[in-house]
């Protein structure tokens, strides 16, 4: 391959395809033309300091915690238990697995702490081993990256670069002098602060850009540690439950989700003051909004409304907005009819207000409101207890459903009830949580995008310029690069270079 310039600089390129521990499988050699000859290339491998031992490296333990065969067993085992943490339901009360699951299985997941297994002790210890390999993975690699990173003093080898395999050489009719000071402005421009070293032969320029990005895996690293330590302490400190508040009605603890009926303290107290829903043209819920009030040490702090998807946050506990119900109801209207005379009342009530009833038909009371009474095994849904008192002989229990309107006549009772309508209270079902480990798994997702962005798309680069000069105006040059990674990159960089410095 040859290349030619109009700014005073030919050269001619053979290229080499043999691979080579240097860089790229590609080495260009330039031909001797009398002219100033200019050679780019890369830093090699042998341009490193051997590595030393380590400390501690012969310990046997030390060298059980830095294996690569560890971290794959321990990253197989969590993967293979979070799949079967995810298949089995976690936190469901003991009838649901002896049901679906039956006797032996549920000892075995009880006795392994399956049915809670992200809080078992086996699936902490794996994690904190999992921290342990990359801490002691990480000391052991920094020692020597750090020397890079902070050298004592920095210096290069001149030979090293001479000796790269992927490189530009040409030449050039203009004066070494000239061609110092050009390309010292050049270097300091495109790389950075620029070292100058001369010998008997001429002179060189290095320059070196990005150290510190050989740290980029380790804030990758620490990222993880991150995760880990925050799912730990969520784990650990955090809760999650749910809670159900009836309008109008306070709470100062809920009910954990591990099913049992554990209740959690709050620290504080929640009111519900209000309920509304709103349907679709269907049926269906569009939207349903609670209005809460944080009571603590006896004074309201903080009330607001809450829908799906929009919390209320106080002291690092949320309430979602997660379900709803009726509870009971404000007040209710009746119909009633009379067995004998077949006419036909009306009245709204409230609980416990008594009613009077005609024809000498004694007084009903109505004492609450149930959702899914049962009758002779039958669920009839939403509906009222009461009582009637006759004025002689002893009270009598009815319920007046709300599906089933003629229910009460085959009670063959003065009167039958229905239920004409009624304004129901609600009560709102509220997921709570309180995770203080979040913090953290948000932290480390930060560093982790910033640690691959730094170890894949920058590296450490460093680039020399060597400088000889000729007879009358013609100059020798050598320019070579090195990148710790992405070395076709470099190369890139390198002719880029190398045509600026033809065009000087």
């Amino acid at each position: 391959m040859k290349h030619s310039s109009n700014q005073g600089c030919v050269s001619d390129f053979v290229v080499d395809r043999t691979g080579s521990e240097y860089g790229p499988p590609v080495a260009v050699y330039i031909k001797k033309h009398g002219y100033l000859r200019i050679l780019v290339g890369f830093k090699g491998k042998s341009g490193m300091t051997s590595r030393k031992k380590k400390f501690g490296s012969n310990n046997g333990v030390w060298k059980f915690f830095t294996s690569v065969k560890l971290t794959v067993f321990v990253l197989l085992i969590l993967a293979a238990t979070s799949i079967i943490g995810t298949l089995i339901p976690q936190n469901a009360s003991q009838g649901f697995y002896l049901q679906k699951y039956g006797e032996v299985f549920f000892s075995l997941f009880k006795g392994l702490n399956i049915i809670d297994m992200y809080h078992s002790w086996w699936f902490l210890t794996l994690l904190g081993l999992l921290a342990v390999n990359i801490i002691v993975c990480s000391i052991d690699r920094l020692q020597t990256t750090w020397k890079i990173i902070f050298p004592d003093k920095v210096s290069f080898n001149l030979e090293r670069f001479n000796r790269m395999p992927a490189a530009l050489r040409f030449d050039c009719e203009k004066e070494a002098d000239v061609l110092e000071k050009a390309c010292h402005k050049l270097l300091e421009t495109s790389v950075g602060p620029v070292s100058v070293k001369k010998n008997d032969g001429g002179t060189a320029l290095f320059a070196e850009q990005r150290r510190w990005t050989r740290l980029g895996v380790y804030v990758v690293h620490l990222s993880i540690l991150f995760m880990l330590a925050g799912a730990v302490i969520g784990s650990m400190l955090g809760f999650k439950g749910f809670v159900n508040i009836t309008e109008g009605e306070t709470t100062d603890f809920i009910e954990a989700r591990k099913g049992e009926h554990k209740h959690i303290p709050l620290g504080f107290s929640v009111r519900c003051n209000d309920f509304s829903v709103s349907f679709y043209d269907t049926g269906q819920p569009e939207e349903f909004k609670s209005s809460l009030t944080v009571i603590e040490g006896g004074k309201e702090v903080l009330t607001r409304d809450i829908v799906v998807n929009d919390p209320l946050r106080y002291r690092g506990i949320s309430f979602y907005q997660s379900s709803y119900g009726t509870a009971s109801a404000k007040n209710v209207r009746l119909k009633y009819t009379s067995k004998d005379s077949g006419m036909v009342y009306e009245k709204t009530l409230s609980f416990k207000e008594p009613l009077i009833l005609p024809e000498s038909g004694g007084t009903l009371i109505l004492d609450r409101f149930a959702n899914g009474y049962q009758f002779r095994g039958h669920n009839l849904g939403e509906g009222f207890v009461g009582r009637i008192v006759p004025e002689k002989g002893s009270e009598t229990e009815i319920f007046i459903s709300v599906r089933f309107p003629t229910f009460d006549k085959m009670r063959q009772g003065k009167f039958a009830f229905e239920v004409d309508g009624f304004d129901k209270k609600y009560y709102t079902g509220l997921q709570v949580n309180k995770d203080p480990g979040v913090w953290y798994v948000y932290f480390g997702f930060i560093l982790m995008i910033a640690g691959c962005w730094i170890t894949f798309f920058m590296s450490h680069q460093s680039s020399c310029i060597y400088i000889t000069g000729g007879d009358g105006r013609q100059s020798r040059i050598m320019v070579s690069g090195f990148a710790h990674r992405n070395p076709q990159g470099m190369k890139l960089k390198i002719e880029k270079l190398a045509e600026k410095i033809k065009d000087i």
